[in-house]
């Protein structure tokens, strides 16, 4: 157990013997920490920034996340866990004016603050990380490429007389070189990982229920389908026949294809790579149009084929085209103006009626990866007499605005509140955000990220038994979603605990070295 922090409030919340031991390592070493949605990351970081303000009197702390309601919520956590002055635990972002931020870095003691607000303002010269002992990365994941985290991580290992770092994630993938790419922007040194099977973190996890529920591929779907294969196969035996791709191409991979095609066309012009290129856009847009489909249904793939109309580039055009692609338009106009609709969203309204029923209180978060499907599925709640709410970013489309920063915290106070029953949201509630507690977490469509699957199964089973129910369509790619993101996610446990092996081993090292 850590020794007990002058700096830390224990009268608001007491620290669990894992969370101090994670913090015991964190106090020492720049460290990664890998722990379950709800299981209390926040407070290993505070116990952390309490330890080094108080071995450092003079320094400065930095909390930085995603985005600014995520900081909203981490400047009134850390306010509430820390013993310092509440006015010194300042929430800065870009909307202040410049003269403003360069006041409230002077008086702060903790900073919380997007990364692309202190990066802007390291590169202006506003604000120098000379005098922080401590750098907090929550959605520690996001830390790879050109993610303004690296930048602020690179300028402050250079500037820090007394750096630290702590990153924290709920998962950060389950691919080896993106782990590494991570650990190497952030320079860590140890990792600590937990999962609920952990004994020293069992206690604290209510158990979940996991349900897969199954519905059957529409026949009068399958006609479709099969127009849009017939051209997908085209497409893709055209790259096959010039050695570009394999028969059984996954998207992923046509997706890197796209990008050394266009490299190759732009820097030389050949017009073999400019014909090879527009092929494997055509078949990006029919594959993406048979994904909406199987996991989604008629009206987001009415939808992408208006989108396709407007859009102006040449392989819209072939595609639109193609005899068989305008009879799958003509097919999913007439099936749509029937009334016909995926057989998930009878399932759902099903399911989400049987839990209300048995509380009228429940809460329930229906993830989806579409602003279509979500606004049908709000359209189709509402009808059946649900109470029920989205919660989207930000859009600068004109057809769906989305929802401001200020909204999207408007919308989840009002689930906390119990104004709404339902709230069905897409990428936006899986990171971070106060999200009250839910009794069941519903994936309308599986998703082959094990990050994404982790972070949403972790909104439910805190501290009351949950349920995470899929909606999976048999013989689709729905199937094969689910299981790529179990696989990772076990491949990905695999890894992390493997260098938490490594890193406890160095660690013992060392200290007997020393």
């Amino acid at each position: 157990m850590m020794e007990r922090l002058k700096l830390f409030n224990y009268d608001a919340i007491k620290p669990r013997l894992y969370q101090e031991l994670i913090a015991s390592t964190a106090i020492r070493r720049n460290t990664l920490v890998v722990l379950p949605t709800g299981l209390g990351k926040t407070v290993i970081a505070a116990l952390v920034v309490a330890y080094r303000l108080q071995k450092y009197p003079s320094s400065k702390a930095l909390i930085l996340a995603p985005t600014r309601p995520l900081c909203s919520q981490h400047q009134k956590t850390f306010q509430k866990l820390l013993r310092i002055d509440p006015e010194k635990v300042v929430l800065v972002t870009g909307k202040i004016k410049k003269e403003k931020r360069v006041d409230l870095y002077k008086k702060a003691k903790v900073v919380v603050s997007t990364p692309q607000c202190i990066k802007n303002d390291l590169e202006r010269g506003v604000l120098s990380l000379k005098d922080f002992s401590v750098v907090v990365f929550d959605e520690a994941h996001r830390c790879v490429k050109n993610y303004d985290y690296t930048h602020v991580a690179k300028a402050y290992t250079q500037q820090a007389l007394s750096p630290l770092i702590l990153g924290l994630t709920a998962s950060p993938g389950g691919n080896p070189e993106r782990i590494e790419e991570i650990k190497k922007h952030l320079k860590i040194e140890a990792v600590e990982i937990r999962s609920e099977s952990d004994p020293d973190v069992a206690p604290y996890v209510k158990k979940t229920k996991v349900e897969w529920v199954y519905v059957e591929f529409p026949e009068e779907f399958k006609k479709i389908k099969e127009l849009l294969e017939s051209v997908l196969e085209d497409r893709i035996n055209f790259l096959k026949e010039r050695g570009l791709v394999d028969k059984d191409v996954k998207f992923s991979e046509l997706i890197k294809l796209s990008e050394i095609l266009s490299e190759s066309y732009y820097t030389t012009g050949e017009r073999i790579s400019g014909i090879a290129l527009s092929m494997v856009a055509e078949a990006i847009k029919i594959d993406h149009a048979i994904e909406l489909l199987e996991t989604q249904g008629l009206t987001p793939l009415r939808i992408y084929f208006q989108n396709l109309k407007k859009q102006k580039s040449r392989a819209s055009r072939r595609v639109l085209n193609d005899p068989r692609v305008v009879d799958a338009i003509l097919l999913t106009e007439r099936l749509w103006k029937e009334g016909k609709r995926h057989p998930k969203m009878t399932k759902l309204i099903a399911i989400i009626k049987d839990i209300l029923r048995a509380n009228n209180d429940g809460k329930i978060i229906v993830f989806a990866n579409y602003r279509a499907t979500i606004n049908e599925i709000i359209k189709t709640l509402e009808k059946n007499g649900i109470k029920c709410k989205k919660l989207v970013g930000q859009a600068k489309k004109d057809i769906d605005k989305g929802l401001k920063q200020k909204e999207q915290i408007r919308v989840l106070n009002e689930f906390k509140l119990g104004v709404f029953n339902v709230l069905v949201a897409s990428s936006v509630g899986e990171e971070g955000l106060d999200i009250p507690e839910v009794s069941a977490v519903i994936f309308y469509e599986a998703i082959p990220s094990e990050l994404r699957r982790v972070q949403r199964r972790g909104r439910t089973g805190r501290t009351m038994p949950g349920r995470v129910i899929y909606l999976l369509t048999k013989g689709t790619r729905d199937e094969a979603y689910y299981w790529a993101s179990f696989h990772r996610e076990r491949k990905m446990k695999r890894v992390l605990y493997s260098l938490k092996r490594k890193s406890v081993k160095k660690s013992t090292i060392m200290d007997w070295l020393r």
